[in-house]
């Protein structure tokens, strides 16, 4: 199922758009059944008919359980429900008196074909006892399909860490809206796929957001290279990476890259004109729509003093790898106005320290402190502007952890700063691009290899 755009929410804006509901009219309990009957739909229309064991916990994750459980007995399911206790709150102790089918103990139950999940969900604060995570596990693990309710028990919603020992659900049902742990790393690699149950909440304008398929536009009839755009990427020490992402930048959508330095590097396209690092005017051309330096350029004081250099005409520019090391003794003032740095997250802690929170909310600090697009890359890549907006991307290939694909990456934000002019849906673009570029390179490739994909990539999302 396609997660492209939805809002993802935090435990606070969770608890604020299901008030906001019960503002309008709706009781608590009513939102309940909705969310379980609409679970149970979703479980029912996968497993039908098979064996299942709901385990429900106190709260009203809990409660949603049991809901599931009547709802799938009433479609002829046979159902158990096992329990870790009695239930707590209004909602979900309503929900049990309506279950009319016995309660076993969670820690004497057997495993049936089909588990659902229903212990703890939104807002844990620590971890199961190791006995009932053992337990869950158990479970799990002896189930041919196992669903979690909204989480998985186990996993802090807002950082997206395990709390205690969770196993790998085959679905998550995300009631409502996603989480944090829906889409952050480690909770979001315990599911094998996430389905989002709509019970009409609504997001606030600040929510960050999965990041969707761009669309893109095929230059215009009057363009040309200068009006498609000048990207000027540096070269340094190593000149193999500048390669890589002026080539990227080339195939990207860029009108005309320039490779300043790296004068030895061969082959490369000859549409990517080469220029020599002592060329005072190669960095100084008022035409360059944006500028990409770090990748391979080195730590040494010869390098800062490039930094400093290539980022004195105050170019729209992209700072990567070296760059970016660098860029943390001299200061954020050296960057223009339009700026996008891409880290990881090494790179990320030598440039802004220990910020606190998850990604999603160290990234938007970043890109706040440094008045700049931030790309937070990973498995979970995070993209964030200074205003607070914030993307992330999901199911990115993990073949992408190998040399040279951050600068494939940089490459390719540079060549859509070039085209677009917005550092934000620049690097949007960028990390949606790498993606799928990747996606089409299949398995075991190397950074190279995403290069040919790139146009296609780029062709099925013009128009």
């Amino acid at each position: 199922m396609r997660l492209d755009g939805l809002p993802i929410l935090t435990v606070a804006e969770t608890v604020a758009a299901e008030q906001a509901v019960f503002d309008a009219g709706t009781h608590p309990y009513a939102l309940m059944l909705l969310a379980g009957e609409r679970c149970a739909e979703a479980i029912w229309r996968i497993g039908h008919k098979r064996q299942t064991l709901v385990l429900c916990g106190p709260g009203n994750n809990g409660g949603d359980g049991f809901v599931i459980a009547r709802a799938l007995k009433e479609r002829g399911v046979p159902v158990r429900v096992a329990a870790t206790g009695e239930s707590r709150t209004e909602s979900s102790q309503r929900a049990r008196a309506e279950w009319d089918g016995p309660v076993e103990d969670i820690m004497a139950a057997e495993p049936a074909a089909q588990l659902v999940d229903a212990l703890f969900g939104v807002g844990l604060s620590r971890g199961l006892d190791d006995a009932l995570a053992e337990r869950l596990n158990f479970l799990a693990g002896a189930a041919h399909k196992s669903f979690a309710v909204d989480l998985p028990s186990g996993v802090d919603t807002d950082g997206g860490t395990l709390l205690s020992a969770v196993p790998r659900f085959d679905i998550c049902l995300a009631i409502g809206v996603l989480k944090p742990a829906h889409i952050l790393f480690p909770a979001a690699g315990r599911s094998g796929a996430l389905m989002p149950i709509s019970i009409g909440l609504e997001s606030g304008e600040g929510a960050a957001h999965v990041l969707a398929a761009p669309k893109l536009t095929a230059p215009a009839s009057d363009s040309h290279k200068y009006r498609r755009g000048l990207v000027a990427v540096v070269a340094g020490r190593m000149g193999g990476a500048s390669a890589l992402a002026a080539e990227a930048a080339t195939r990207a959508g860029a009108g005309y890259v320039r490779l300043v330095g790296a004068q030895a590097i061969v082959p490369l396209p000859h549409a990517i004109v080469r220029a020599s690092g002592r060329d005072d005017k190669a960095l100084t051309d008022e035409r360059i729509a944006a500028l990409l330096i770090g990748p391979g350029l080195g730590r040494d004081e010869h390098a800062e003093q490039r930094l400093k250099e290539a980022l004195s005409p105050r170019h729209p520019a992209v700072v990567d790898a070296d760059g970016l090391i660098l860029l943390a003794k001299t200061g954020f003032g050296l960057l223009p106005d339009k700026a996008i740095l891409t880290p990881h997250e090494g790179e990320f802690s030598a440039l802004f320290g220990d910020l606190p929170g998850n990604r999603i909310e160290r990234a938007r600090a970043a890109a706040r402190t440094a008045n700049a697009v931030v790309v937070l890359k990973g498995a979970d890549s995070v993209i964030a502007a200074p205003d607070g907006r914030a993307r992330v991307a999901t199911g990115v290939s993990t073949w992408l952890s190998t040399a040279g694909t951050g600068d494939v990456l940089a490459g390719l934000c540079a060549a859509r700063l070039a085209v677009t002019g917005d550092p934000f849906e620049a690097a949007c673009q960028a990390v949606w691009l790498h993606a799928d570029a990747a996606r089409r390179a299949g398995a075991a490739f190397v950074a190279d290899d995403l290069i040919p994909h790139i146009p296609t990539a780029i062709q099925e999302r013009s128009r």
